[in-house]
């Protein structure tokens, strides 16, 4: 809800007001995402840089932004709200901008493909982060000490994953997303399979387990 709201209420209100995307970013900012996506580009998403090098800007970019929201879960959970709500408005604004100035297209196919591993990896984080704050604020019958070490052993546990989601995201997104000239009905059949291996996972995953 943190991430998910604020994404839906950005997208509607820069359709419905186009000119609040310059209460998120400035002129210069909104040039810059317009020439990522333009349909003539032979890369979505980015100018010629190799893909390799891509693979390891993704990969720095995205775990450095997981790591974060959930460390700031420090923050009596203020920290990883905050990450969700902000990260959340950011993407909504600029995919109802790009929208409605005509590059959604080139938008929705490199975005598509690795969204499912890198918004939810986030989200993960984010809760995990949330987890720990509470266990900050709310220990219990616990030493307030005790609930943070267990906290953090789990939220450990969560960013193993989130960092094997985000590397997953970000092999996708250097090797997949950026080739523009799969068509798009070809970009979205793999990224509703990737979306409904990931939904998959977490709602049956560890089922067995808990059973025994």
């Amino acid at each position: 809800a943190l991430f998910a709201i604020p994404l839906l209420a950005s997208f509607i209100a820069v359709q419905v007001k186009p000119e609040l995307i310059h209460t998120l970013l400035n002129v210069q900012q909104v040039a810059e995402y317009e020439a990522m996506y333009d349909p003539a580009l032979p890369k979505l998403g980015r100018d010629a840089e190799s893909d390799l090098a891509m693979f390891g800007h993704y990969i720095m970019n995205n775990i450095s932004i997981g790591l974060r929201t959930f460390a700031s879960g420090l923050l009596a959970g203020l920290g990883p709200a905050l990450a969700l709500a902000v990260n959340g408005f950011m993407i909504g604004g600029v995919a109802g901008h790009l929208q409605l100035s005509g590059h959604g297209d080139p938008f929705w196919r490199f975005v598509v493909g690795h969204a499912a591993f890198e918004l939810t990896a986030i989200v993960i984080a984010g809760g995990a982060g949330l987890r720990l704050g509470l266990d900050l604020i709310a220990p219990g019958r616990r030493r307030r000490i005790d609930a943070l070490v267990e906290g953090g052993r789990r939220g450990a546990w969560l960013c193993l994953g989130v960092f094997a989601m985000l590397l997953v995201a970000a092999f996708i997104e250097a090797f997949w997303s950026s080739i523009g000239w799969i068509p798009a009905w070809g970009k979205y059949s793999v990224g509703g399979a990737l979306w409904a291996l990931v939904l998959g996972w977490l709602w049956f995953g560890g089922r067995d387990r808990h059973a025994a």
